[in-house]
């Protein structure tokens, strides 16, 4: 089984769509994409996520299927106003020299009191349970293959949901994942797992952050936030 991971193109959050430069982006990543074999197409229930499925559906001429739990994260810390961005938060432990590796991450100051930490779980645990009904039942740190399946499939999403998910397959933290795959927008990662029935399995990377169809639309800002 293969997942590709796609992150929305250029937003308008405030009306949750793409921008004038969001659908030349998506529209690149589709042209990128046309000739993948894609079995199934799933978005987040976010404007700017199923905007950007809609190109590349377009060419598969497939359906989207709206996924509520792969909508982007919400950030900040419980009880206040204060906004802490995940990727600012990675920036300022490197630049404190605090690792970014550390694996009890989710009890530091800055994620146990934060309403991310709540969503990050909620998210994962969602995924768990999606991922199972195509024979890929959570099992400790893996994956128990639990039926035959060689399905490529396309989720389309968010950097902080999508993140939230590599981190947790990955079995690294979050905000290692944060400053190693800070996903550029429509930028494609791809992950595989071994189909034979009865083992466990963990993900293997085929592609990471790759956004070279839209280096020539949007040299400014790849990134976002």
């Amino acid at each position: 089984m293969k997942i590709i991971f796609v992150r929305h193109g250029h937003p308008d959050y405030k009306k949750d769509c793409l921008t004038e430069i969001g659908h030349p982006q998506a529209e690149a990543a589709a042209e990128r994409l046309k000739d993948e074999q894609v079995d199934k197409i799933f978005s987040s229930s976010c404007g700017r996520a199923y905007e950007t499925a809609k190109h590349i559906a377009l060419r598969h001429n497939m359906e989207i299927t709206q996924l509520d739990f792969m909508r982007e994260i919400d950030w900040g810390m419980r009880g206040t106003d204060d906004f802490i961005h995940p990727w600012d938060c990675a920036d300022e432990w490197i630049a404190n020299g605090k690792s970014v590796m550390n694996v009890d991450w989710q009890n530091t100051s800055e994620y146990k009191d934060s309403t991310f930490l709540k969503n990050y779980n909620k998210v994962i645990k969602a995924f768990d349970d999606w991922i199972s009904s195509f024979g890929l039942c959570r099992e400790g740190d893996y994956y128990r293959v639990t039926k035959e399946n060689s399905d490529t499939i396309m989720l389309v999403s968010h950097g902080g949901s999508s993140s939230a998910v590599l981190a947790h397959i990955l079995n690294l933290p979050f905000p290692f994942i944060c400053q190693t795959i800070r996903p550029c927008f429509t930028a494609i990662t791809v992950v595989s797992f071994k189909n034979k029935i009865g083992e466990l399995t963990a993900p293997k990377l085929e592609l990471v952050n790759d956004a070279r169809h839209i280096e020539k639309i949007t040299a400014e800002n790849m990134y976002g936030k």
